[in-house]
């Protein structure tokens, strides 16, 4: 199944926002996966199970080392066409 989530990751208690979202964007450049940076959140597509693993994968990688919030709407009624985006 094919599904599309809308992703926003919030860094708390930290002068330095930009580090651990960069990192979280960086987990997130998976090969394989249609991945839309926008101002204010990622638009992450792919297989059901391959965005679960790596939603998993990047937030543990961040939430190790700093205080984080992450957002997180996933809809499976999605454009089925690659490179297609579903505005959640």
């Amino acid at each position: 199944m094919r599904i599309q989530a809308e992703i926003s990751l919030y860094p708390l208690r930290t002068r330095e926002l930009s580090p651990p979202i960069r990192r979280f964007r960086e987990i997130l450049a998976t090969p394989g996966l249609q991945v839309t940076e926008g101002p204010m959140s990622t638009i992450l597509g792919g297989d059901r199970k391959d965005v679960f693993r790596l939603l998993e994968e990047a937030f543990a990688a961040v939430a190790g080392e700093d205080e984080v919030v992450l957002i997180c709407k996933i809809s499976n009624a999605c454009p089925e066409a690659p490179g297609e985006i579903c505005r959640l």
